[in-house]
């Protein structure tokens, strides 16, 4: 699914849910309004029959309100796009039956404009110009009525669709201000995670080697300080691997067979370490492990197996030739510093070299002190 797709989706389903929030609301209108009526009734002065009151007043109104949300609710369900128009229908039907049972409150007439301002929510032009009309086809409705025009003054004949489109070209200077304004923050948002990715790959430059695509020598070391702080609950183990013989396979072969062999021994490393191993190229034909949630033993065979892959592959730069290694590996212990577990290795790997190469010493093999012997 494309980034499009799915943002649009995203925005769909936000608009979803913003149509029920307004249907739960018509429905609070409904409710407030006709407790609003009920409690007019019982204290205020009503000079209208109980029965007149009860049926043609708080009944039928309240059952039509309701129905035309009822109705409103399951076209949106069956019919997500026509759901958007019914639900301004419904706003506006609630409206106008509102205004009509109270049009001797001057201030009802403001209620127009309520489903015009929602429309708002869902920037979409085509949705306020159509809330907009049905409430200016619903006052022209009112207008036939004697009784809600003998409430009206000239002046109000006027002022009132003049309110309703003043109202209108308000809210549209909201929305496309809202628009605009959610532009900007989408442009600022994907300037933000343009520079993020920008500073995740330059992260990964500094610290990564570009030949073998493993970390370099300045990252391994601050994944080394962390290893020795962390080494009381997250023992490791330190491995120095060296390629044997590199120098003949530069003067013969030439640096680019030379730079090839490099990353297909990394490749190799890569492919032999755990997801929490830290695999590094040292420096020219040398490469650092950090071995972790592994025991001795573990740490052993994940470096003896990679050895064995690397004396059994033959390479076509090399004229069918093999490539060895030798390794160095030793655990931390306290109370080890990161200086004197490094020399340790390394003279384990001296020692490997010393007696016949393409082999792996560990403490088990030969003593630091052993390796070191001239």
């Amino acid at each position: 699914m494309s980034k499009s797709t799915f943002s649009s989706d995203e925005h769909i389903a936000k608009q979803y849910i913003w149509v029920r929030k307004i249907l739960v609301a018509y429905w609070v209108i409904i409710a407030v309004h006709g407790g609003a009526q009920l409690l007019s009734y019982w204290f205020l002065s009503y000079e209208v029959t109980p029965w007149h009151f009860y049926i043609h007043i708080l009944l039928l109104p309240t059952l039509v309100m309701g129905g035309i949300t009822l109705l409103a609710q399951f076209l949106h369900r069956r019919y997500h796009l026509l759901g958007f128009y019914s639900l301004f229908i419904a706003g506006s039907i609630i409206s106008l039956t509102i205004i009509w049972l109270n049009y001797d409150i001057r201030i009802i007439t403001g209620t127009l404009l309520l489903p015009v301002f929602t429309s708002v929510i869902f920037f979409n032009k085509r949705l306020t110009l159509f809330s907009a009309t049905l409430q200016l086809l619903g006052l022209g409705v009112l207008m036939l009525d004697s009784s809600f025009r003998g409430y009206l003054s000239g002046f109000d004949m006027v002022a009132i669709p003049l309110f309703l489109l003043l109202g209108t070209l308000l809210t549209n200077i909201i929305r496309i201000s809202g628009q605009e304004l959610l532009s900007d923050l989408q442009s600022t948002l994907l300037a933000k995670q343009d520079l993020i990715i920008q500073n995740a790959l330059m992260v990964k430059l500094a610290t990564t080697d570009a030949l073998t695509h493993l970390n370099n020598h300045i990252s391994f070391h601050e994944y080394y300080q962390k290893a020795i702080e962390y080494a009381d609950s997250v023992p490791f183990h330190l491995a120095l691997i060296d390629i044997d013989n590199f120098k003949s396979i530069n003067d013969t072969y030439g640096h680019r067979t030379g730079d090839i062999i490099l990353a297909r021994v990394a490749h190799m490393i890569r492919d032999h370490i755990g997801p929490h191993d830290i695999a590094a190229r040292y420096g020219g034909e040398e490469f650092a492990l950090l071995l972790f949630e592994k025991s001795f033993e573990e740490a052993h065979q994940t470096v003896e197996h990679i050895r064995e892959q690397l004396s059994q592959l033959h390479h076509h730069e090399l004229l069918g030739g093999v490539v060895t290694v030798s390794i160095g590996l030793h655990s931390y212990t306290t109370p080890l510093n990161k200086e004197q577990l490094f020399e340790i290795v390394d003279g384990y790997l001296y020692a490997a070299k010393r007696s016949g190469k393409n082999r792996t010493v560990t403490s088990n093999a030969a003593s630091p002190l052993e390796a070191k012997a001239p």
